[in-house]
């Protein structure tokens, strides 16, 4: 399939990266400034004039043209979803943040301070959804699907049973999220204490893969667990394609959309970082 040009509304950034590893190079953890292992493109200050200066998270392609993924996922859903539903999260967050003690922080710790323990701040809506629908894009690639490889998919099987049994969790856990939200596959590393999350529950469990589910905005990084894939369960994201037919999309998501080398290059990065983590512990 030939690629074609995004609308004209719409900016392309030709310096977008094309391979959709996103944890290279992080250092610290969720309650370290220097947590950044998600990163989405930013320019931290931008100076608008001589006098003027504003925050400034830029809105980031997919990294394929917009209809590459059809027909399991169309070119007009991404004009909607992503020209539209993602541009004004992040055109919303840069003007909710500019001249206040976020401006220029890494989104991921503006998502984990307003999140603040579950009394959401203004900003927190916009801040997660810009983060979410980014590595919502880079969780799929043309010719996904299939099976992951390797150590993955032995930690998959290890951790569900097997393969197959993952993806019925994972399926079930998407369709059963009650209205707008999220499901999540995340590396779960610590014994931890999420505080009032409603999902996912503490437990004796460390180091091993878990699904999750979330409401609206609500991502994992609040409960310090390190995502490797998503899939948006709100409305906008399939109803142009399947209706009201929740089940079907989450069913092309996984037979025909996955990218597993993204989720693969994801779980490596938090075992690493995880390792990381618990080495500065032990200094300590």
């Amino acid at each position: 399939m030939s690629a074609v040009a995004a609308p004209s509304a719409i900016s392309i950034s030709s310096s977008f990266l094309t391979h959709p590893v996103m944890f290279a190079g992080f250092k610290g953890g969720l309650n370290s400034t220097r947590f950044s292992p998600w990163k989405l493109k930013e320019t931290r200050v931008r100076r608008a004039s001589a006098d003027v200066v504003t925050a400034k998270f830029d809105l980031n392609p997919p990294p394929y043209p917009i209809d590459a993924l059809e027909p399991h996922m169309s070119k007009q859903t991404f004009e909607y979803h992503w020209g539209k539903h993602h541009r004004a999260y992040v055109d919303n967050l840069n003007k909710q943040i500019v001249g206040t003690e976020l401006d220029g922080l890494p989104l991921e710790e503006v998502v984990r301070i307003t999140y603040n323990k579950g009394d959401m701040l203004p900003a927190f809506n916009n801040a997660a959804q810009a983060w979410n629908h980014e590595f919502f894009w880079e969780s799929m690639k043309p010719g996904g699907g299939g099976k992951p490889s390797g150590e993955l998919l032995a930690q998959i099987e290890k951790d569900f049973g097997s393969f197959e049994a993952f993806t019925t969790e994972f399926k079930t856990a998407a369709a059963t999220q009650f209205g707008s939200g999220w499901a999540w596959l995340v590396y779960k590393a610590n014994k931890l204490d999420v505080g009032n999350a409603v999902n996912p529950k503490p437990s004796e469990d460390d180091k091993k893969l878990v699904v999750v589910k979330s409401p609206n905005a609500v991502n994992p990084l609040v409960w310090d667990y390190y995502p490797i894939l998503t899939v948006d369960v709100w409305e906008h994201a399939y109803y142009l394609d399947f209706q009201n037919r929740r089940p079907d999309y989450l069913s092309i998501f996984m037979e025909n959309l996955v990218s597993w080398d993204a989720v693969n290059a994801r779980y490596e990065a938090a075992k690493a970082f995880a390792t990381e983590r618990e080495e500065e512990a032990a200094q300590n």
